[in-house]
């Protein structure tokens, strides 16, 4: 990260009860705007200076939160000036504790914020000071009501995810997860959290510049098919890799390839296959998560200066610049093959277009319409991972939607003999 000299009003407050430090960058006033809502992953060293061009510019002009257990101010000139975006401020907040994270000023900041980053670290100080407290409440309000963007390198990808690797016990070797996939340091969180539009059901890793990453982080997603039944995902960077996603959940990968190696990684368990879960992931005893080798799916994508190549995660098939690789563990073994692009129906749902029926609108915001009223029919929504969706019926044509995160679902009308799948997309 480049460090230049700014001339700007710069605040530094120490609480008295060393809580948290706040550095502080820009007006002093809180300047309302309407963000974009997205998401920002990045891999761990460095930041692209392109992918946090475009971090910034979802702010719409308005207030940079910085959230972080460790360091101190080296994002509030880097964000505040150097990169020739337009914003009203930058707050950083050092957070040491549970009381730090809660603190009614701090709060207040997370209100009044249109873009908030997590900065690296240990990811376990951020779940032990927010989770389960006002602060999620906040972090969960401004993701999903307020539609700010959000984002976060290393630690701060790790949590990203609807599902994580918390470190509560440090961290865990691709030896020792493979080697037994509930080591006592394969300490992960699942769905209680952060919600984040197209991260339900992943899990994210960093630092993907080690190869010993893929190993360890296929039997974090081993692990969460074997514990929650679910059909699971990951996203993975490489250090100088970032993955920026829009609202309408398209991926794109910045980087400085072909100069340099790198990727991002979609990673999910083969959809063709009618048991997502390992063949043997036991306590104890090595992973095996074969299926003939081609257990696990992954799209492998090169981020340019540009962002030109992406992942689209509202279908987790289309994608640009990348090439598909077979993922699967052999007692304990980690390998790799080629592999070509998955065809699967809509994740395991039923797709026969013989009812004449029309859904609408799409996209939608809080209620969908089914015309015509189809009398003795059953209506399923289904997430984009293929699990069932609870949902509220006004009428026998109508459907409110507005408990549902931003992404992408699938609707099933069934009658006795025939059946109809549609795909629709929340704002």
């Amino acid at each position: 990260m480049k460090k230049t000299l700014l001339l700007v009003f710069m605040i530094c407050q120490l609480s008295v009860s060393q809580n948290y430090i706040e550095y502080h960058t820009g007006s002093s006033d809180d300047l309302i705007t309407t963000p974009e809502s997205g998401v920002c992953l990045m891999g761990g060293a460095s930041e692209s200076d392109q992918a946090m061009v475009w971090f910034l510019n979802k702010a719409n002009g308005g207030d940079v939160l910085v959230l972080r257990a460790s360091g101190s101010d080296g994002y509030n000139d880097y964000f505040y000036s150097e990169l020739g975006v337009s914003i009203n401020s930058v707050t950083t907040f050092v957070i040491n504790n549970s009381a730090g994270a809660i603190d009614p000023y701090v709060l207040e900041k997370v209100n009044e914020a249109e873009a908030i980053w997590f900065a690296g670290g240990n990811q376990f100080n951020y779940v032990s000071y927010f989770k389960n407290t006002a602060m999620e409440t906040a972090l969960n309000t401004f993701i999903n009501v307020k539609r700010g963007v959000i984002g976060g390198t290393s630690a701060g990808m790790a949590i990203l995810g609807s599902s994580y690797f918390d470190a509560e016990n440090g961290t865990v070797t691709n030896a020792q997860a493979l080697s037994n996939p509930y080591h006592n340091r394969m300490s992960l969180g699942y769905n209680d959290f952060l919600e984040i539009p197209f991260l339900e059901n992943v899990i994210t890793d960093t630092h993907y510049d080690d190869p010993d990453r893929r190993g360890r982080h296929t039997a974090f997603i081993a692990r969460f098919a074997q514990d929650n039944g679910l059909r699971p995902f990951g996203i993975a960077c490489n250090e100088y890799t970032a993955v920026c996603i829009n609202a309408s959940g398209r991926a794109f990968i910045y980087g400085d390839y072909p100069n340099y190696e790198e990727y991002a990684f979609f990673i999910q368990s083969n959809c063709a296959l009618e048991v997502y879960a390992p063949e043997n992931c036991t306590e104890g005893q090595p992973l095996d998560w074969s299926r003939e080798e081609e257990a696990v799916k992954v799209y492998k994508v090169p981020g340019t200066t540009a962002g030109t190549n992406y992942f689209d995660l509202a279908d987790w098939t289309t994608g640009v610049g990348g090439t598909w690789q077979n993922w699967y563990v052999t007692n304990g073994a980690f390998n790799t093959g080629e592999s070509q692009n998955i065809n699967c129906e809509e994740l395991g749902v039923e797709n026969i277009e013989t009812i004449d029926a029309l859904v609408y609108p799409n996209p939608f915001k809080d209620f969908i319409t089914i015309e015509p009223s189809l009398k003795n029919s059953t209506i399923t929504l289904y997430n984009i991972a293929g699990k069932e969706m609870d949902f509220l019926k006004e009428a026998s044509n109508k459907i409110n939607t507005a408990s549902l995160l931003s992404g992408v679902y699938l609707l099933k009308i069934s009658t006795q003999n025939k059946s109809k799948t549609f795909k629709i997309v929340k704002e």
